[in-house]
């Protein structure tokens, strides 16, 4: 079983590559059920997307999909490295990925409010 735990755990974005398409407006709530992580998120750019994950040891492998503010649908894959601050927030650092036709990646940071 993982150290950290996710359930009722609210995040922000610390930073996002140019391609991504979640702001600092946009706040994620998560919830954990042993190694089941999931989380909302709306804000910002997006209306509302939804994040599934497998929690195993200090890596979250995550699927997600959102719409946004321009009705876009998007969804991607993302693995999640897990690290904790010097003040023992849960701190997130994405290798994401876009489905589809262009593939974008990039990276992205988020940490725990």
């Amino acid at each position: 079983m993982s150290e950290f735990n996710f359930n009722n755990k609210t995040f922000s974005l610390l930073e996002n590559s140019e391609n991504g398409k979640v702001n600092s407006e946009t706040v994620f709530k998560y919830k954990q059920e042993g190694n089941l992580v999931t989380a909302d998120y709306y804000g910002g750019t997006i209306k509302y997307g939804k994040i599934i994950a497998n929690l195993s040891n200090n890596t979250l492998n995550m699927l997600y999909q959102c719409i946004t503010t321009e009705n876009e649908l998007k969804a991607g894959k993302a693995i999640a490295q897990i690290s904790l601050t010097n003040n023992h927030k849960i701190k997130l650092t994405l290798n994401w990925e876009w489905l589809g036709n262009k593939n974008e990646s990039g990276i992205s940071e988020y940490i725990e409010n």
